[in-house]
């Protein structure tokens, strides 16, 4: 094979490369929404805390001191008083910040805190619902048709942004 031969089999073996994408970086697999919700969430409180100076806390890492755990926590959980406030069926209220790292993930993701504060604390409380008014859980699905709703679209909301936050730190 002449030197002129073996150029034009390299070139046509790189562009086959090339066009089968052996060349290029592998892809992610694709998460499940829940999991993608979750990356996006864990990236964006992340790096809210980083910007305030702290470390994220992570499962088996400890904090330097407990003033250090109890800023860490502030952070990213808010401080009282709690702005978001929804009682239960059962009379248990539910209270949440509008302050913290958590909170501003949750505009971030969600587009209306207060909305998803109050739709994902019925939705993720349906069973317990049932449980107290002694009702199956689809009578209580049927009574809480319009949150289910609200909770898909703005689930769904979330994944496109949560799609978009991974693409760009990935």
């Amino acid at each position: 094979m002449t030197h002129r031969h073996r150029t034009w089999a390299l070139a046509l073996v790189v562009g086959a490369l090339l066009l089968t994408g052996c060349t290029s970086r592998p892809e992610r697999p694709a998460l499940a929404t829940d999991d993608t919700i979750k990356a996006a969430q864990q990236a964006l409180t992340d790096r809210c805390l980083t910007d305030r100076g702290l470390t994220p806390p992570r499962p088996g890492r400890h904090a330097k001191s407990e003033a250090d755990e109890r800023r860490v926590a502030d952070a990213l959980f808010g401080t009282p008083p709690a702005e978001l406030s929804l009682t239960l069926a059962n009379g248990i209220p539910v209270r949440a910040h509008t302050d913290g790292c958590l909170a501003a993930a949750q505009r971030t993701l969600y587009g209306d805190e207060r909305r998803w504060f109050e739709v994902s604390t019925v939705v993720n409380n349906l069973r317990p619902e049932a449980a107290y008014r002694h009702r199956s859980l689809a009578s209580v699905r049927a009574r809480h048709r319009a949150e289910l709703t609200e909770w898909r679209r703005l689930r769904t909301h979330a994944l496109g942004v949560s799609t978009r936050v991974l693409r760009t730190i990935g």
